[in-house]
């Protein structure tokens, strides 16, 4: 009889089978706090296989069983309201078990968090030493701006940092939700959602503004759910949903998100960094309007400078062959309405002089950014909205037409076997409603049939 021996099995990183995705989700939530593990994880966990003379065998049924009992399947809730369409009734939202395996890729139709996260330490690479500010006696609170936060949070977004509880960005940052914040912040160290807390004050959600975060911890286990995005403004009226700056799985990504969250919605809790100042940006500047006679042909003060600078940080740079600085010029105006049009205005609120509003925006990193251009400022204006009518089964005409050539343009034009053309088809419903679920919605947002929210993000 041969005699069984135990040895170590290490999971290949590439490997697809089951056996190998559950010794990964184990090995994951094992790690010591110092790699990137859970503080909260009781005991190391480690796997071990029977190998015998005939070679190593793993079930594929006890696998299958132990995956399933691991990864309980999501129940989702509605996504955001756009189009104008009221939410569903009654509308519950359901706890989501997040799984540990962070190598494992976001399901496009479930946008809940997939993002396990290491414990506090210190920053990672050149020049990064001492702990993190939670580990010493008095936390370490740097000074910072709404406007940078949020420029902060842009750059990853940028760069598409991919997603990693273990793995460090080039500025020392660990890359993972907690992390992300942690940079946005500009904290001493990484933290963690069970941290982060303690460098901000708790506010309620109708006081939310850019640079806030939104924050759950699941104390019972901080695997399951837990969790932070960087508030970046209302996206409507209603402040029933927001853009969501965030580190999740695959990358770093920007998305319109229901209040406050896909899952666990109601466990949230708003926070407002501690080391905040009035500032966007350097010593002089501040957030406050410093009034429309600072602005125009003749001015020549530091907040044309400042107003240049913010211009330059949102997408104007284009604009400018020197400067920006304290004189005004025709960039400085340039740059100014191709900002306020981005916003969508149009007229007298789009004619290149800042008022409270543009000032606003600029100063707590909101609205939208300059898009790129051929350097003649502004973007091009979005057609108007012919009405919900014109798209529907049955219907011909030269909107259903305009519309599937715009969709073919940015790239959501797979279903069209021939066209598009005038006649509104199934491969025309099927292309806006993949381009809809591409904004982030679900649900009856994402139906295919296309309202103004749906035609001007398309056009824009």
């Amino acid at each position: 009889m041969t005699v069984p021996a135990f040895e170590e099995y290490v999971p290949a990183i590439d490997c697809t089978c089951a056996g190998c995705a559950v010794q990964r989700r184990t090995a994951a939530a094992a790690l010591p706090t110092r790699q990137g593990g859970h503080p909260a994880a009781h005991g190391a966990r480690r796997a071990l296989v029977l190998v015998t003379a005939a070679g190593v065998v793993l079930s594929a049924g006890l696998a299958e069983a132990a995956t399933a009992a691991a990864d309980p399947a999501p129940v989702t809730d509605p996504g955001p309201v756009a189009d104008g369409g009221p939410p569903a009734s009654g509308a519950v939202t359901a706890d989501l078990v997040t799984p540990a395996d962070p190598v494992d890729a976001a399901d496009p139709d479930d946008p809940g968090p997939q993002s396990p996260q290491g414990g506090p330490g210190p920053l990672q690479g050149a020049g990064a030493s001492g702990p993190p500010a939670s580990q010493t006696s008095t936390p370490t609170l740097r000074k910072t701006t709404r406007a940078d936060i949020i420029n902060r949070a842009k750059k990853w977004v940028t760069a598409q940092v991919p997603y990693s509880m273990s793995k460090y960005w080039s500025d020392g940052y660990r890359q993972d939700c907690s992390g992300y914040v942690s940079m946005a912040w500009d904290l001493a160290g990484n933290e963690w959602t069970g941290s982060l807390a303690s460098y901000g004050t708790r506010i309620a959600r109708e006081d939310l503004q850019p640079g806030d975060i939104l924050l759950f911890h699941n104390p019972a286990d901080p695997t399951k759910g837990s969790h932070v995005t960087i508030f970046g403004g209302w996206t409507d009226y209603t402040h029933t949903h927001y853009t969501a700056y965030e580190q999740t799985t695959p990358h770093t990504r920007k998305q319109t998100t229901p209040m406050a969250y896909w899952t666990n919605s109601g466990n949230y809790v708003a926070y407002r960094y501690n080391g905040l100042t009035t500032g966007s940006g350097g010593s002089d500047s501040t957030t406050a309007f410093p009034g429309a006679g600072k602005f125009g042909p003749g001015a020549n003060n530091a907040y044309v400078t400042q107003l240049g600078k913010l211009l330059v940080e949102r997408g104007g740079k284009r604009f400018y062959k020197v400067g920006p600085g304290p004189a005004w010029g025709s960039a400085d105006q340039k740059a100014t309405e191709a900002f306020q049009k981005a916003q969508g205005w149009k007229g007298k609120e789009a004619d290149g002089i800042p008022g409270p509003d543009t000032w606003r925006l600029l100063t707590t990193g909101g609205g939208h950014d300059i898009p790129a251009a051929g350097g003649t400022g502004g973007s091009t204006a979005v057609p108007a909205f012919p009405g919900r009518g014109y798209f529907r089964p049955g219907q011909s005409n030269s909107h259903v037409d305009k519309l599937g050539k715009q969709l073919v343009k940015k790239g959501y034009g797979k279903y069209y076997l021939s066209g598009p053309g005038p006649r509104w088809t199934e491969a025309d419903r099927r292309n806006v409603e993949a381009f809809q679920k591409a904004q982030g919605w679900r649900g009856t947002e994402a139906d295919g049939y296309p309202g103004p929210e749906t035609w001007r993000r398309l056009f824009a």
